[in-house]
């Protein structure tokens, strides 16, 4: 049955809203649950520019809309906006799920569940290791958040371009988890080669490399990695991006973003509907719809 031929006044409607917005398979992930569970509700995407987010949010309040996944830029800016939210939310500083109870918006961060379910097969591993993150911005947080809660890593590098920014969530950490086991790094002012090699699990919490913009890489050659170190892409649009190839031509083991995706997906799902997302069926139908080859 087609989700769009069922609509009516009870629809329950969700979305995601971000800038650009293309890329997402969001809609797929969980319009396919809709169908497959026989759920009332529809997920639309809203590509919504930062100077509209406030009356986007106001809009979710006015047209009763369910809930929202929020992605790139807005995963710290809806937090002026949103007031009430969960614990790791006031932890994280940043969210990426809207749930509308009656007009009344909490933020939550389901970004956490994906990358521990990425991860914990690792757990062993990462346990009192050097870690290194790529980005700065809202799943960087997400993943220093996870990281420091649940894998207890020796250090944190940070990598990024814009260091005032790096050196600001360096603090932040600091003073809201007291870790103060992190290191700032300038994207090109550092020779990172080291650095990587030094690490047991590598993380691009970065948009580099996602599509369309399929030949960009954060590094320039696959001599920044070691055999049987962790290199995980949280980016899922390709699943094999040119990090994750330079990583497997050294020998890294390499995780893409489609675990995550789903994961994150399956929070928010539960979220919105109170019903368990049908896992599995909806890792083979992203699968066959990513790569039909």
């Amino acid at each position: 049955m087609d989700s769009h031929n069922k609509l009516n006044i009870d629809t329950k409607i969700t979305g995601i809203i971000g800038h650009p917005i293309k890329h997402t398979f969001s809609p797929f992930m969980h319009n396919i649950a809709f169908e497959l569970l026989n759920l009332n509700y529809i997920y639309i995407p809203f590509n919504v520019p930062p100077s509209n987010l406030k009356s986007a949010i106001k809009g979710m309040v006015a047209f009763n809309l369910k809930g929202l996944n929020v992605t790139i830029p807005h995963k710290e800016t809806i937090l002026t906006l949103v007031k009430n939210v969960s614990e790791e939310v006031n932890i994280i500083g940043a969210a990426n799920t809207i749930v509308n109870d009656e007009g009344i918006l909490k933020a939550y961060n389901t970004d956490v569940q994906g990358i521990m379910e990425t991860l914990n097969p690792f757990k062993e591993k990462i346990l009192n290791s050097e870690v290194t993150i790529f980005g700065s911005g809202g799943a960087a947080r997400s993943a220093i958040y996870s990281l420091i809660r649940n894998f207890k890593p020796s250090r944190i590098n940070l990598i990024n371009r814009n260091e005032e920014r790096a050196e600001a969530l360096r603090e932040y950490f600091a003073t809201r988890m007291y870790f103060n086991q992190m290191k700032i790094y300038g994207l090109f002012k550092t020779p990172i080669d080291e650095i990587l090699k030094n690490s047991q699990l590598i993380i691009n919490a970065t948009s580099v490399g996602m599509y369309p913009n399929v030949n960009d890489c954060i590094i320039s050659n696959y001599e920044s990695f070691i055999k049987g170190q962790i290199v995980f892409d949280m980016v899922y649009n390709p699943l094999k991006t040119k990090l994750l190839r330079f990583a497997e031509a050294a020998g890294a083991i390499t995780l893409d973003g489609l675990t995550m995706f789903v994961y994150q997906g399956v929070k928010s799902f539960e979220l919105w509907t109170g019903v368990q997302m049908p896992v599995e069926k909806i890792f083979k139908a992203l699968r066959l719809y990513i790569s039909p080859d």
